[in-house]
């Protein structure tokens, strides 16, 4: 199994959840976070005053799927989170050795 970590602009998490969910995606993990990368954050006004904004708000989404779905699952966040703008976002794929359901104690795929 797969985990995919996904930052992405906040303005495209609900098309991307539910392009996902209509995939067969399951189940998703997502949290607010801020960060910057090449951009390096921006500079804004607010009443007449400049002030940087160095971490932009962003979005990560994270979802665990089998070997199998792994390309199709990224070809969508692709294909939903690009603008084509710098600051799109990133995708970060791991391998997982375990997965555990708590409730029920499953393993493997049958945890996801």
């Amino acid at each position: 199994m797969k985990k995919i970590e996904a930052i992405i602009r906040t303005f495209k998490l609900e098309d991307i959840k539910s392009s996902l969910s209509e995939s067969g995606v399951e189940g998703m993990t997502i949290t607010e976070v801020r960060g910057f990368g090449r951009q390096k954050g921006h500079t804004e006004m607010y009443r007449g005053n400049e002030y940087a904004i160095d971490f932009v708000p962003k979005v990560k989404v994270e979802v665990v799927v089998p070997e199998d779905k792994l390309r199709q699952v990224i070809d969508t966040i692709m294909e939903r989170a690009q603008t084509g703008q710098m600051g799109d976002g990133k995708i970060f794929v791991t391998t997982l050795d375990e997965v555990i359901r708590i409730r029920t104690g499953e393993t493997g795929q049958a945890a996801v």
